[in-house]
């Protein structure tokens, strides 16, 4: 019989599975470019729809609930240290409210027009959770940071 941490695979070889890690939660001011994996706490300041469009095909199948609709919404969320766009798509825009304090899961730094800005796709989560008793420190806002890239030759 396999252990707990075991299963069996096919042809009665015992795999292991990986071991869930326990989420380390970051501060905005802690964000840096090209980074991903982030958990992070954070309250919505703002939201924003920039993008309410039907798509032509009707529903996705793979995506439920959109209804044959793509909704993207920019959100300016933050935390004691710092606040930062936050890019919400589709279910995300209506956990987006402001005021709303949320969990954002497995989140990473997207690049646009050369400042950061953070978001979730489809290996992430985004969780509206309770009140949390902190102010948003708006004047840190990392989205407003540019951005250069500089290739480095290596000799």
């Amino acid at each position: 019989m396999a252990s707990p941490k075991q299963e069996q695979g096919g042809g009665g070889s015992s795999v292991s599975k990986p071991a869930m890690r326990k989420p380390v939660f970051v501060k905005v001011d802690q964000l840096k470019p090209g980074t991903n994996g982030h958990t992070l706490t954070v309250k919505v300041v703002s939201s924003n729809t920039v993008l309410n469009k039907k798509t032509r095909n009707g529903p996705l199948p793979n995506r439920p609930g959109t209804g044959g609709q793509t909704h993207i919404a920019e959100c300016l969320i933050g935390d004691e240290t710092g606040a930062i766009l936050f890019t919400a798509r589709n279910e995300q825009v209506e956990l987006m409210k402001a005021g709303a304090t949320v969990n954002i899961r497995n989140a990473k730094i997207d690049m646009f027009k050369g400042s950061m800005r953070l978001a979730v796709d489809k290996w992430g989560l985004v969780e509206v959770t309770e009140a949390a008793d902190f102010a948003v420190k708006e004047d840190n806002n990392l989205s407003l940071i540019e951005y250069e890239l500089v290739n480095v030759v290596q000799e």
